[in-house]
């Protein structure tokens, strides 16, 4: 049923009161400068915690990058050192899923606990979009908001660059960061720090009467363009240095933090310091800067005492843009990639950390998705759900390696522009018969697989992921009652879903 609870009535409900909603943003901002732990007394110890400490939560989210590309899922010449050791110190999902293999839908996914098309269905956003995250919708960032957590974003944004979509209005404390992807534009809306830094010649006037730089993005502050142009060869290192900088201010209260890389999504770009040094060209210098991040993150968790109740969660947004050449990344020994519903483009290398709690170099195979880290970070920050429908599930006895530990998902669906085109239960993945034709704009940057987008099936396809990692061979026809069992569980989820479907923000 669908819920009409607002923001206000889903903080209320809480029990963080109608008086911190309304001064909320602010008390986030000092919070975040001083340590404040306002509201901490009042959350009960979660189920995570160690040694009485809260549960601090860090998500890493690269962009557009492969399967293979990291190694300890087999890359062969991409050294990721940092994300190794993280998988021998914590857990590695094989079978783990974002729920769009496009960019602000994925997020959007990410941000809400819920499949896209239930919670607006947003495209890929650009410059000049007049829709985004419905401010109604409750974040990640505002759960953890909530129950007294600092919240910080950083990186790449995409789910709306007016104020009401940005971070700073959907539970999040601060924002530093490029709103979309970086093969876009400015946005004439904008509105400048008085202090920006623009290029020569360049002016707030200007640039809100249309000059701009083609292909060339902001660097935004909470609300306000701060760098324009941005030298992208330096985000990868403001980002981190953003992250250091507020892991070290938190330290004494619980934090939120999401840091979203702009790489490796194209234009690649990369610092001096790795340019030149990977053995995978520019893509894997992208990935091997990453990999410091990762490091650097780590390296001052530990420096400040905080490994024991640090939760690190690494995945990427979608899988690799295949049109790109050398340029792209693999998902092999996936099929595809970015654009489609293939495993390529949905399932993605993912690393969990939590020293104490989520067991050392351990795998999990079971399915799950990024849908899933709402529901599972409230649990663990011992919050209430949103009074209204999530598709995400609580994996936390995933997490930890618990005996038997099952995936709590029947299935899991794929969706493509608001279409169910495929679902996996266990081993079984169905493809739909009669999908939609892809995307233009997929279609023409994914050229490598037009043939293969075009080649629409006319009979459902039946894929053994356990013998078929590669979904290779169509065993539909020879298990005509699986593939009836599952379409009819699809039938029954998608129209649930579209009975409770939720509009998406508008400007």
């Amino acid at each position: 049923m669908r819920s009409n609870m607002t923001r206000r009535g889903f903080l209320k409900a809480l029990g963080f009161g109608a008086a911190a909603v309304a001064v909320g943003p602010a008390l986030g901002r000092a919070a975040l400068a001083t340590g404040d732990a306002a509201g901490a007394a009042t959350v009960p110890a979660a189920p995570g915690a160690s040694d009485g400490k809260r549960l601090n939560f860090v998500i890493i989210f690269t962009d557009d990058q492969g399967y293979q590309d990291v190694g300890c899922f087999g890359s062969p010449k991409i050294k990721t050192p940092n994300l190794d050791r993280m998988a021998a110190e914590g857990m590695k999902f094989t079978d783990f899923y974002v729920a769009a293999s496009v960019c602000s839908p994925s997020r959007l996914a990410l941000m809400t606990g819920c499949y896209p098309p239930r919670v607006g269905n947003l495209p890929v956003l650009s410059p000049g979009s007049k829709i985004g995250l419905n401010p109604e919708e409750a974040t990640i960032a505002e759960i953890l908001k909530a129950q007294g957590y600092a919240t910080a974003a950083i990186g790449k944004w995409h789910l709306g660059y007016q104020k009401q979509f940005l971070p700073t209005s959907n539970g999040f404390d601060s924002y530093l960061g490029v709103p979309y992807s970086n093969d876009m534009s400015l946005a004439a809306d904008m509105d400048f720090a008085p202090d920006a830094r623009l290029e020569d010649g360049l002016t707030p006037e200007k640039l809100q009467a249309g000059e701009k730089r083609k292909s060339q993005v902001p660097l935004m502050r909470d609300e306000k363009v701060i760098d324009y142009p941005i030298d992208q060869n330096t985000l990868t290192q403001r980002y981190t240095a953003e992250a250091v900088r507020l892991l070290n201010l938190n330290k004494d209260r619980p934090f939120f933090i999401y840091l979203a890389h702009t790489m490796p999504h194209v234009p690649l770009h990369a610092s001096g310091k790795f340019k030149g040094k990977s053995e995978r060209g520019l893509y894997g210098d992208t990935i091997e800067e990453i990999d410091w991040s990762v490091g650097e993150v780590l390296k001052t968790i530990k420096q400040l005492g905080l490994d024991d109740n640090t939760l690190v969660f690494f995945c990427s947004d979608n899988g690799p843009w295949l049109s790109q050449g050398a340029d792209a990344g693999c998902a092999l020994p996936l099929r595809d990639g970015k654009f489609t519903t293939w495993e390529g483009g949905m399932r993605e290398p993912t690393i969990m950390r939590l020293p104490g709690k989520i067991p050392a170099g351990t795998v999990c195979s079971e399915v799950a998705g990024t849908i899933d880290m709402l529901p599972t970070f409230a649990r663990l920050a011992g919050a209430k759900l949103p009074d209204r429908v999530i598709d995400g599930k609580d994996i936390w006895p995933l997490m930890t390696g618990q005996d038997g530990a099952k995936s709590p998902h029947e299935a899991y669906y794929y969706y493509r522009s608001g279409t169910l085109e495929a679902l996996r239960q266990g081993k079984w993945k169905l493809r739909m018969a009669a999908r939609p034709a892809a995307p233009k704009k997929a279609a023409k940057a994914d050229a490598k697989n037009d043939a293969k987008k075009k080649a629409e099936p006319a009979a459902p396809e039946l894929y053994d992921l356990a013998a078929d990692i590669g979904e290779m061979t169509n065993l539909a026809d020879k298990n005509p009652d699986v593939v009836a069992a599952l379409a009819e569980l699809a039938r029954k989820f998608d129209a649930e879903l579209k009975a409770n479907a939720r509009p998406p923000g508008k400007a």
